[in-house]
């Protein structure tokens, strides 16, 4: 069966690259640039992590995207939320707060749906990869099983092949997320998972701390200082 992921660079999308390739194969990475403030790290990362697993890689770039966007996630003019490790969990007051400052407007179903076009053309039946997890699914619904579910039964409609979504790690939390990461020896090096164009991972968005807190969930602060404080001191910078 052919294989298609879904490759931000960050901690989930990573995660999944690793637990499908345990027992399956992948013939492509996409990786998306619609204009977002982390693009270039992104980018930078899917490569490398990509590069790592001997994966052929694609970036698609979707500057209507950008257009269509009026949130912090693109638009510099607005400011990115920053999110107390404390507040993670409220997912009915700032964390859903956060959520809505970051949103792209179907995003997770534009990216499946541009997917679905190259796992056609692979003429088998496919699988399309995602990183989702069940704590952002909390407050991003297209992270949920029940999206997957529903965007399997449209695919029915819109492939010829047989094609389906899945997330390795879409029942897990962050905490799960990382404990898998630690048992595969994943690159944690490569890792972006922050919401900024910073040369350091800001440690202060939405997902700079729940990749923190999951990181010290399982023991790993002295792991989580190297990845917050040096990981891109010394990277050669990818065109």
């Amino acid at each position: 069966m052919a294989g298609i992921i879904l490759l931000s660079g960050g901690l989930d999308s990573a995660v999944a690259l690793a637990l499908h390739l345990e027992s399956h194969k992948l013939d492509l990475a996409l990786t998306f640039d619609y204009g977002q403030r982390s693009g270039k790290q992104e980018i930078r990362a899917a490569r490398l992590l990509a590069a790592y697993y001997g994966i052929a890689h694609k970036v698609i770039f979707l500057p209507f995207l950008a257009e269509q966007t009026r949130t912090a996630l693109v638009s510099r003019d607005k400011d990115l939320p920053v999110l107390a490790e404390s507040d993670l969990d409220d997912i009915q007051g700032q964390a859903l707060v956060s959520a809505a400052g970051v949103w792209v407007p179907n995003r997770n179903g534009l990216f499946i749906n541009i997917a679905a076009v190259y796992a056609e053309n692979l003429e088998q039946p496919a699988s399309i990869i995602t990183g989702f997890n069940s704590e952002e699914a909390a407050t991003f619904p297209d992270n949920s099983v029940d999206f997957i579910s529903a965007i399997n039964q449209s695919l029915k409609y819109s492939a010829r092949q047989i094609i389906t979504v899945e997330s390795p790690t879409a029942k897990l939390t962050k905490a799960d997320i990382v404990r898998e990461g630690l048992r595969l020896g994943i690159p944690w090096d490569y890792i972006w998972s922050c919401y900024s164009d910073q040369s350091q991972l800001c440690g202060e968005c939405e997902s700079c701390r729940r990749f923190r807190r999951a990181l010290g969930l399982n023991g790993q602060d002295n792991l989580a200082d190297k990845i917050f404080k040096n990981m891109w001191q010394n990277k050669e910078t990818l065109k």
